[in-house]
Parts: structure tokens; sequence; C-alpha cells
């Protein structure tokens, strides 16, 4: 997780992950209803990140504060949808604390970061991504998520991700058309909205082709070609991105540790302390 996690380049899914998230009526409804995301939804992104990234690659306490924060906030998103949209009837009651939807927000991050790993970065063979599932495994448990229901195998995850997205449960109602409307269009500032255009065009390139049509997208060969064309490129460019740009900082600060420790690793004795101590 720290391998793939550590990219910036992973931001370009965000946008995906954000719009898979909102087509569940439910976390739809819930973002509508308790944040500002349509006044300031860049930077409601950048928290929400700061708060992953803290949990991934921070110290034990930094992280555990950070789950407990957002579990704060969390308890506080629950009400009723107003519309009527797939399965979900006007007025069914929703909760950011219900380990299904918390589990879907968890499985649009992981799905998204593999995809985006696998167009920008570098080919992950099937270990690879194995390996990535069984630590974001591990991760869901600070993020509410029981192991009960959980997908245990990568395998089972892909299977679990296909089922949501040929069901009822995924539909894209106004509300989600409208929150994703705000996010690429945030602002009336020149830079801010070249970002939004960008962020868009990657967005509906990356998206599964169901959930684009259910947003309204269009999509055709021109398009998909000029998406590859960008992504290539930017591999190409990949090997002379200085690290202070292509590495997040949260990441550069957690090996900036690991590699303060090691000349203590490396003259520790087993009477003095173990990996696991450190």
């Amino acid at each position: 997780m720290w391998r793939i996690d550590r990219e910036a380049l992973l931001l370009l899914g965000m946008g995906r992950a954000l719009l898979l998230q909102l087509a569940h009526p439910l976390i739809a409804a819930g973002v509508a209803d308790h944040s500002n995301v349509r006044e300031d939804s860049f930077g409601r992104l950048f928290r929400t990140l700061n708060t992953i990234y803290t949990i991934v690659f921070a110290d034990i306490d930094s992280a555990m504060a950070a789950v407990q924060r957002m579990d704060a906030i969390h308890r506080q998103v629950r009400g009723r949808i107003r519309e009527s949209v797939g399965a979900f009837a006007v007025g069914t009651p929703y909760d950011a604390t219900d380990p299904a939807l918390r589990l879907w927000v968890h499985a649009t991050l992981i799905d998204t970061a593999l995809l985006v790993y696998d167009h920008f970065i570098a080919r992950l063979s099937t270990a690879e991504q194995a390996e990535y599932y069984a630590d974001s495994w591990v991760l869901a448990r600070p993020f509410g998520i029981p192991e009960q229901i959980t997908p245990p195998t990568l395998d089972e995850f892909r299977r679990y991700m296909a089922a949501m997205l040929a069901s009822d449960r995924i539909v894209v109602g106004d509300t989600a058309r409208a929150l994703a409307q705000t996010i690429f269009h945030p602002s009336q500032a020149l830079k801010i909205r070249a970002i939004g255009a960008l962020l868009k065009f990657v967005t509906v390139g990356l998206l599964p082709p169901g959930v684009r049509q259910l947003y309204g997208y269009d999509w055709n060969p021109m398009r998909e070609r000029a998406f590859w064309v960008f992504a290539n490129a930017i591999r190409r460019a990949l090997p002379v991105i200085p690290s202070t740009i292509r590495v997040i900082p949260h990441a550069r600060a957690a090996e900036a540790q690991l590699r303060r420790m090691a000349p203590v690793r490396r003259g520790e004795t087993d009477s003095s302390a173990s990996p696991g101590r450190t």
C-alpha cells in the first residue's frame, strides 16, 4: 500500500472515486445534506485526502486520532433522502456509520487506486494487486468495516464491485448529478476552471461505462484516443518528475522517518529492542 499510495498521480482518480461514491443515493444524500462540497469542493477533497493519508502513512497514534475525528463527523451524518432513486424511495434513512456504506466508499478508493496506477504509472502483476488488496483489507478495520462483510480476497473484491455496479443500489439521481457539476466547476477563476476541465476529462475516461452513462457523460473513440495519449505522456514523463512532486508529503515524511530509524535498527540486539517495539 505504501508503494502505491505514495504516488501523487493517484489524485487523478479522486474524481472517479467520488463519482462512484455519489452514485450510491444514500451517500449522495449525506454529502448534499451535511457537507460544504458545493462551496468548497476542492477544500473538502483535500481534507478527506489528508485524513486518508494520515491513516495510511502516519504513526499509530496520529492514525487513530484521525480515525476518531472521522468517526465523530460521521456520527452526525444521518437523515432521509429527498428523492426516489433506484431501490431507494423518498424518505429512506441514511447513516454514515452504516458499515455497508463505508465498505462502498472504501471499495471505490481501492478500485480506483489500482486502476490509476495501472493506467498512469506502471502495470501491476496479479500478485502485486492481491498484495495491495490484502493491505487494504486490514485497513478496512479502523475505517469501521467489519471483517464479516469485507471481501476476503482480490477476486471476491472484484465480484463485489461488479455486483454493486450491476445492482439497483448504484443509480445516479439529480442530487449526484448536481454535486458532480459542482466538483468539476468549482470556481470561475481561470486556473481552477482549467483544473476542473482536466479532472472531468480524466474522470469520465476512468469511469465504468455504465456509470458514465448514468451521469450522462459523452464519450467517443476520439476522446478515448486522447485519454490514452495523455496517459502515455504521463508515464513517459515519470522518470524526470522530482520526488518532491511525485511523492505525497505524508509518504515522504514516513520514508524519512524510516531512514532515520535505520542506523538504530542495525545496532539493535535482542536485548535492546525488537522491530515490533520500534
